[in-house]
């Protein structure tokens, strides 16, 4: 094994969801060089389906705001000002969308898993820089009035979630299953 296998391996193995984040907001250069390793995913045909969306503190305002309102009206006003106030505590956020292909459902499915191929990469790319994520597909992303809010057409865009990122405040321990619990050889 070589040194750089030994860290993209090191990388991978130590990279973490992260749900608490220093106030702090990395550099936008950092992020855009991450965006960049990002584009490097698979992608079937060779489409590039992945859009990265820099949300700036009015975007996030709306977002939290909206997210807030949809938890209020599902579990009551008091956890949706816990959800405000917790989302309103994240330093950075990335919407990330792909276009939807309405004749061709097979490339809808490989664009969007390209487009997930694409949030690990920037993860990964991230993770390597002291920057965690956490990447988050709950239910604002998929409201009609999410897409209006980042001035996006819900009929254009499909929605991958939102990727938030920050320094990480605390960083998790994990644990994975061995491989061969996972790994099916077949003849």
């Amino acid at each position: 094994m070589t040194d750089e296998t030994a860290s993209i391996d090191r990388v991978i193995r130590e990279r973490r969801t992260i749900n608490n984040f220093l106030p702090e907001r990395p550099p936008v250069e950092t992020i855009i060089e991450a965006i960049d390793a990002a584009c490097w995913a698979p992608n079937h045909r060779q489409t590039e389906p992945w859009r990265f969306h820099l949300l700036g503190p009015e975007s996030i305002a709306a977002v939290v705001d909206l997210n807030a309102r949809l938890v209020a009206a599902s579990k009551g006003d008091a956890a949706g000002e816990v959800k405000r106030q917790r989302w309103s505590e994240i330093p950075g956020w990335l919407a990330v969308t792909c276009s939807r292909i309405p004749d061709d459902a097979l490339r809808e499915q490989e664009d969007y898993a390209a487009c997930c191929c694409a949030i690990q990469n920037l993860s990964l790319s991230l993770w390597s820089r002291g920057i965690g994520g956490k990447w988050t597909t709950g239910a604002v992303t998929r409201h009609p009035d999410y897409f209006a809010t980042l001035g996006l057409n819900a009929e254009e865009n499909l929605s991958v979630g939102l990727l938030w990122y920050g320094y990480p405040q605390t960083v998790p321990e994990q644990r994975r299953r061995p491989v061969d619990e996972v790994l099916v050889q077949l003849p």
